[in-house]
């Protein structure tokens, strides 16, 4: 497998990292992936950790031109239906995720697992605390709506979101269950952005392999 990194911020940088250690190619990294050589990129899978504006405007490329696509970036739920579509018009596998950590995506099937019950038994109320780094451009999280969707679809409720941006933190995602007489808290935190490069790589790992199709990370990580 050969990769292509889509913006080379603190995320591109850990994923070049991560790829050197596992023995695998980098044939190439951009800070404007439209500008990337197409001949290049059709053996290549493309791991994008960008920002939500530049998906906008680069999806259609990357779909056309790259063998198969990783997007790590957040802050384009809007457009979800838009991408997923022109991807499966272009027969370009693609792998997405709010977050690929492998830690959270066990949160999440942890989080799905505690909210269905709660929906069989009633009497508690679900909130959500996230906290990231200053620097981070969208808020709440993608991971934190991600849970929300979650903990939501099962309880039939619209579950309170609070984010903070502080320093240099890498993420911290709390969910809560408040009830009359106890409460259950939930909590995942990340120690650097290490584990979310060590996803992302083994998305593209998976997505190299994969057909024609669009899957959320979660929905395949843990598949035989």
């Amino acid at each position: 497998m050969k990769a292509v990194i889509s913006g080379y911020g603190k995320m591109g940088r850990m994923v070049e990292k991560t790829l050197a250690e596992m023995g695998i190619e980098c044939a190439g990294k951009s800070e404007d992936i439209r500008s990337f050589d197409p001949a290049v990129a059709k053996d290549a899978v493309c791991i994008d950790f960008t920002v939500p504006a530049a998906i906008r405007e680069n999806y259609k490329f990357l779909a056309e031109n790259f063998k198969a696509v990783v997007i790590g970036t957040t802050g384009w739920n809007d457009i979800r239906d838009e991408v997923v579509s022109y991807f499966i018009q272009c027969g370009t596998p693609m792998v997405y995720a709010s977050n690929f950590s492998i830690g959270v995506n066990i949160f999440f099937a942890v989080n799905d697992f505690i909210s269905k019950k709660m929906s069989l038994t009633g009497g508690y109320s679900p909130y959500i605390v996230e906290m990231h780094h200053c620097h981070k451009l969208d808020a709440p999280s993608g991971t934190a709506k991600s849970l929300g969707e979650i903990v939501d679809g099962n309880m039939g409720v619209k579950t309170d979101i609070q984010s903070v941006r502080c320093g240099e933190i890498p993420g911290i995602h709390i969910v809560g269950y408040e009830g009359a007489d106890d409460r259950i808290v939930l909590k995942h935190e990340a120690f650097s952005r290490t584990g979310f490069a060590r996803g992302a790589v083994e998305a593209a790992i998976r997505a190299d392999s994969l057909g024609s199709g669009v899957y959320e990370f979660k929905d395949i990580i843990f598949s035989e």
